[in-house]
């Protein structure tokens, strides 16, 4: 190429480049309105492992509809750091290869930065590997001791644990006077570690297990086990069960003629079981937190104040008073959220995971959260009240 031919070139770039820049220029003098729209943001997807169908389909409905109440807030204010939040739901059955399933696709396929679940105890420890391969956070909404005990790094739990509700119940029985219990729990893992943590700490208590019972989830009748109870000599029955089949206890004890007190776990805080048991659910007492009459926060406090809005918005959208598992996916939701608000630079799941350890003071509906290295769970008796059933409806335990 000729030197007056590159001259002539140039002169042609030179004079694209100065046009380019006029245009641009002008462009930024106009107003906000003529300037071209930022590219929207990607969502930001968390993954949702809930048991909407199988026997804890009762407990996953709250969890659901509490998930999607919330979100649908958020984003409309804005979402998270300009971000909107999507949560990917999957339903494991209660089916802990079902949930397996579900964890691998919403971290594979849907590349999700964290998951809520499961619903049951035995699933969220089901799909501790998947959680562990992909190293992502996991927000549990069970409430056996397993979970977080012994800690691991990505694993959270929102409900109080069997071991902080047993010793509040057995020290309740022992103001009581009562000193022998018979024992009955289910199979299922949220079963199996109730009975394990009572059986341990009954005797700090000075209380005798006189009978240790047991049935499988999906269970139909217990009078066999209520009838070895019965002949046990024990002054009161504790059940651990969080499925439909705690009403079925209930009712087989009335139908036996049993008059000694039923106590109940947390897996107990809902309407379904006063609904299942009838007349029978009169005088059940349990203990768990203080959603069913927020009263017990303390009418003064911020955590009084955040429980009752969220109940009267709940009731708003879905026409009934949330339970206790609802509050469970309430507060695994906002640890996330909040702790992504916090997270500074890149989003990534680890980044995450240490937000959320860094939790402390945060008001939930469970209790107020205090995480650290060496506590996935955070809560203490004092978030925790005794409940009796009386009239069809939840009053506080004398």
């Amino acid at each position: 190429m000729s030197t007056s031919r590159r001259y002539v070139m140039l002169g042609v770039l030179l004079v694209a480049v100065l046009c380019a820049a006029l245009v641009a220029g002008c462009g930024s003098s106009g107003s906000k309105d003529t300037e071209p729209a930022t590219q929207e943001k990607e969502p930001i997807k968390i993954g949702a492992i809930i048991s909407l169908s199988g026997t804890y389909a009762g407990l996953g409905d709250p969890e659901q509809k509490t998930i999607e109440m919330e979100v649908e807030k958020i984003n409309d204010a804005g979402g998270i750091k300009g971000r909107q939040i999507e949560v990917i739901y999957e339903d494991d059955a209660t089916d802990n290869s079902k949930a397996v399933s579900a964890a691998t696709k919403l971290i594979d396929q849907d590349q999700v930065i964290a998951i809520i679940g499961c619903t049951g105890t035995a699933a969220t420890m089901a799909i501790r590997g998947e959680i562990e391969r992909a190293q992502i956070p996991q927000l549990s909404m069970a409430g056996s001791t397993v979970i977080t005990d012994p800690v691991n790094k990505w694993v959270f739990a929102t409900p109080w644990p069997n071991k902080i509700v047993v010793p509040f119940e057995l020290r309740y029985l022992q103001s009581k006077g009562i000193t022998k219990i018979g024992l009955i729990s289910d199979t299922g893992g949220f079963g199996k570690d109730g009975r394990a943590v009572v059986t341990a700490q009954a005797p700090e208590f000075g209380i005798t297990v006189t009978s240790d019972e047991t049935f499988n989830v999906g269970d139909t009748d217990m009078t066999v086990q209520l009838t070895n109870i019965k002949k046990s000599g024990a002054q009161a029955v504790v059940m651990w069960s969080a499925g439909k089949e705690a009403s079925t206890v209930a009712k087989n004890m009335k139908q036996l003629g049993m008059t000694i007190p039923l106590f109940g776990s947390h897996g107990n805080a809902r309407m379904e079981f006063i609904q299942g048991a009838g007349d029978a659910a009169e005088g059940f007492r349990f203990a768990a937190g203080k959603i069913l009459i927020p009263e017990a926060y303390g009418t003064d406090t911020e955590a009084y104040e955040v429980a009752t809005t969220f109940i009267d918005e709940y009731k708003t959208a879905w026409g009934a008073a949330p339970s206790t598992y609802a509050g469970h996916a309430y507060d695994a939701l906002y640890l996330i959220t909040e702790a992504i608000e916090r997270v500074e630079g890149d989003l990534t799941p680890a980044a995450l995971r240490d937000e959320i350890e860094r939790t402390v003071g945060f008001v939930g509906i469970d209790g107020t959260f205090k995480f650290s290295a060496t506590d996935h769970n955070g809560l203490v008796e004092d978030d925790l009240v005794m409940y009796e059933v009386k009239n069809g409806a939840w009053t506080l335990a004398q």
